[in-house]
């Protein structure tokens, strides 16, 4: 920028010492093609294709950059005022500066281009293997209940070997001794080899026992299933969402829950429905009860348990926080370029596993909530208050809690998950979550002073990254995937930004490049391939955009600034205006 400013100031000067006349002289001159850029020109573009008005128009700034340094020259020997000969060397100089920097901006960019393609023909494949039923209730051996929230149950489950007389029989399992309800669940490997799946039975209140109704009124459950999850018959039916268009169905993504099964069936009495849930039953099982006889069921993954179970007897430490908050971010930012805001992001909905590093492992899941409209924009009219602006309202961002509705007003939902990734990751690190009621701070009114400090052992780049996701104002919040950038440089990148400026990229290119063959070869090395780290360097590099991976630098390179300035704390950054 500072060089842009230069010569804009140096033509400013030419002006006003009254060299219009030598201006026009060059502008003649490049009109009528006079002076040449080089021999290659004329056999690449010959004159003939365009009239000769407008042949300067294929002079490029590098070109016009030698011609204007050669009349600053031609000048000097040649006789002329001293100011038109410093005029144009110095206007030759400093086309020829930016022109050098746009060539180096095309080189990196092409880099980026060449690197995310090769990383994004290895798309995730779910590593559950394909079973050809499954598309009925009595498919499964039920378990006990491992879950249950504001609008569903989740049963542990088996999809039966075909030999077994369970599945020829077609007899729904349950298994359910006293023992069993009242002993917590284990997280053992041989409760998940004994149940790999799970089953979400959707509560349903007032839609109707029709297939067709319960699909269109809980098709955003379906935005994460794979594409053999519902009946291709079943498919036919029309899915209007919950707003009015067809929702999107997300791609597999190993920090997304993948929905393997979808269908309709009869509410079955499972283990603990009496207890647990009675008035969402149908009447023919509890006189008493409110819900409808069918429902629909979803079989995914049966994972060990859920984020906040995990933090409750467990806290991280700061690499593996600093893994885990950047898997959100991969996940929201997924889902946001597929045009998806999941507006319930909360630690009950994130499910957790282990990788062979002992690494966590999250996932995002129940999409109940969600925005998944036909076009990408995210943008949802807010006319009247009864439009549904999301799940929880404690994790709400504050341009969906502020929203008021009237004529023309639109909720922008693009950034909506990255704040509430922010918010999570105070619990990542054993803080309260500020936003909770006990802690007294509400999206609404809140200010970025008020949030409470970090523990100091949380890296500082770590620190950013979150102050930065909870800033009120949309516009100065980084989105999800320059967040995850900033992080996937504070842990891998350390050497490429040493002495980095944020104009300079080309030793970050060299080390991305060096990134790519490393994560190649771990793909081809077996189980490692396979490890939260590997995954993520595999995220970061199929979604390499040379803009976004500048502002990361860009945001990097200030707090580091600030720090070393003697900045007392990462919460000073928070006022200033973005890099």
């Amino acid at each position: 920028m500072s060089v842009k400013r230069a010569i804009l100031e140096l033509g400013r000067s030419v002006f006003q010492l009254g060299l219009l006349k030598s201006g026009g002289r060059v502008g003649a001159k490049l009109r009528a093609d006079r002076f040449r850029v080089g021999p290659s020109v004329h056999g690449v573009q010959p004159q003939a294709f365009l009239p000769s008005r407008y042949r300067y128009y294929r002079t490029t700034l590098r070109g016009l950059a030698a011609h204007l340094q050669a009349a600053g020259f031609r000048r000097g020997f040649g006789g002329g005022s001293p100011r038109n000969r410093a005029a144009f060397l110095a206007f030759g100089l400093g086309v020829g500066f930016i022109e050098q920097q746009l060539e180096a901006d095309r080189q990196t960019a092409a880099a980026c281009q060449e690197i995310q393609a090769v990383f994004s023909r290895k798309r995730f494949q779910s590593p559950a293997k394909p079973f050809t039923s499954g598309y009925k209730l009595e498919d499964y051996v039920i378990g006990k209940q491992i879950g249950k929230g504001s609008n569903a149950a989740v049963y542990e489950a088996a999809a039966p070997r075909a030999s077994t007389e369970e599945t020829r029989s077609s007899v729904v399992q349950i298994k359910e001794t006293k023992e069993e309800l009242e002993a917590p669940r284990s997280l053992t490997c041989c409760a998940l080899r004994s149940f790999p799946l799970a089953v979400k039975m959707m509560w349903n209140f007032g839609t109707g026992s029709s297939s067709e109704a319960i699909l269109k009124s809980m098709s955003q459950e379906l935005v994460p299933a794979s594409p053999l999850a519902v009946k291709p018959e079943v498919e036919q039916i029309t899915l209007d969402g919950q707003f009015g268009v067809l929702p999107r169905r997300v791609s597999a993504h190993p920090n997304v829950i993948r929905v393997y099964r979808a269908f309709t069936a009869e509410v079955p009495l499972l283990p603990g429905a009496q207890l647990e849930y009675p008035d969402m039953l149908p009447a023919r099982l509890n006189p008493a009860g409110l819900g409808n006889n069918r429902t629909l069921f979803l079989v995914m993954k049966n994972y060990p348990c859920t984020l906040r179970q995990y933090l409750e007897v467990s806290t991280p430490g700061c690499r593996q926080g600093s893994l885990m908050v950047l898997q959100l971010l991969e996940g929201v930012d997924h889902l946001c370029r597929q045009g998806v805001s999941h507006r319930d992001l909360k630690s009950d909905n994130v499910l957790l596993e282990f990788d062979s590093d002992g690494c966590p492992r999250l996932v995002i899941s129940d999409f109940g909530c969600c925005l998944a409209q036909k076009d990408f924009s995210l943008q949802l009219p807010f006319n009247s208050m009864w439009v549904d602006r999301g799940g929880n309202a404690s994790l709400m961002a504050p341009e969906v809690t502020t929203a008021v509705p009237g004529w023309g007003v639109v909720i922008d939902y693009r950034k909506v998950d990255a704040w509430a990734v922010g918010a999570i990751s105070y619990e990542i690190f054993g803080q309260q979550n500020p936003f909770y009621r006990a802690t007294g701070l509400e999206s609404r009114s809140y200010g970025e002073k008020q949030l409470p400090p970090l523990p100091s052992s949380v890296p500082a780049d770590v620190q950013l990254v979150i102050r930065l996701l909870l800033r009120r104002n949309p516009s100065k919040r980084p989105s999800s995937r320059v967040a995850a950038n900033i992080l996937h440089l504070s842990l891998w990148g350390q050497k490429a930004l040493a002495n980095q400026s944020s104009a300079g990229m080309r030793k970050l290119v060299d080390w991305l490049l060096c990134q790519s063959a490393v994560v190649l070869l771990k793909g081809c090395s077996g189980p490692s391939g396979n490890t939260v780290e590997a995954e993520l360097q595999r995220s970061f590099l199929s979604n390499l955009d040379l803009e976004d991976l500048r502002t990361a630098v860009g945001f990097l390179l200030y707090g580091r600034q600030q720090r070393q300035a003697g900045t007392p704390s990462a919460r000073s950054i928070l006022c200033p205006s973005d890099p």
